[in-house]
């Protein structure tokens, strides 16, 4: 008989990548693109608020901007100007106060509400050091669960001059979590064509 695992929502830190330069967006800044009359940073902190103790956002630009919209704290990288997700990551955790951070992206509006919960138990399950989305095809890096006690690792790893997520989650006892049957939240918004095909979507949904 197996037992249930308990969700520790309490212990957990929601963080919202958006210190990217967004070069196939025209360098708008995406976590402020409107989906259907909302910024998309605004999609994730919604999604992240019922799943976490706290969120946190990760922009090297418009911070008051995504302060004033999300109401909660923005950190900048502090290992250097848009160094990519990982140290994206590594500044969240940085003023964390849980012992877990769950990461999502700022341009994939299509968050599922699940997916705290989901990699837990696949943390849980094979007592790993983070958890990873896996779509069905290949692994999303940046839906992730990882424990607080990796940020000693990281930084080390960014100060080595090395930024792939890849290679550092190789690194270390990943666990994967299985959303190939939600495979639309990883759907994410690059350009403007993509922007206008899931604001079509969503109205097509709204309408059905």
């Amino acid at each position: 008989m197996s037992i249930a695992v308990v969700y520790p929502r309490k212990d957990i830190t929601g963080v919202v990548l958006a210190g990217g330069r967004a070069r196939r967006m025209g360098g708008e800044d995406k976590g402020l693109v409107e989906i259907d009359g909302k910024p998309m940073a605004v999609y994730i902190v919604e999604a992240l608020k019922p799943q976490t103790a706290a969120v946190v956002i990760n922009a090297n630009r418009n911070i008051e901007r995504y302060r004033e919209l999300c109401r909660c704290q923005v950190v900048p990288d502090s290992l250097g100007n848009f160094a990519g997700p990982l140290a994206g990551i590594a500044s969240a955790m940085e003023v964390a106060q849980t012992s877990l951070v769950l990461t999502a992206p700022c341009d994939s509006p299509l968050l599922s509400r699940q997916l705290g919960a989901r990699l837990f138990e696949a943390l849980q399950r094979e007592d790993a050091e983070l958890a990873v989305a896996h779509d069905g095809e290949r692994m999303q890096p940046v839906f992730a669960l990882l424990r607080r006690d990796l940020l000693d690792s990281m930084i080390a790893y960014l100060k080595s001059g090395e930024s792939k997520i890849d290679t550092w989650y190789a690194m270390h006892h990943t666990a994967v979590g299985d959303f190939s049957k939600e495979s639309s939240m990883f759907l994410n918004v690059n350009t403007p064509q993509e922007r206008s095909q899931l604001e079509a979507r969503l109205t097509e949904a709204r309408e059905s």
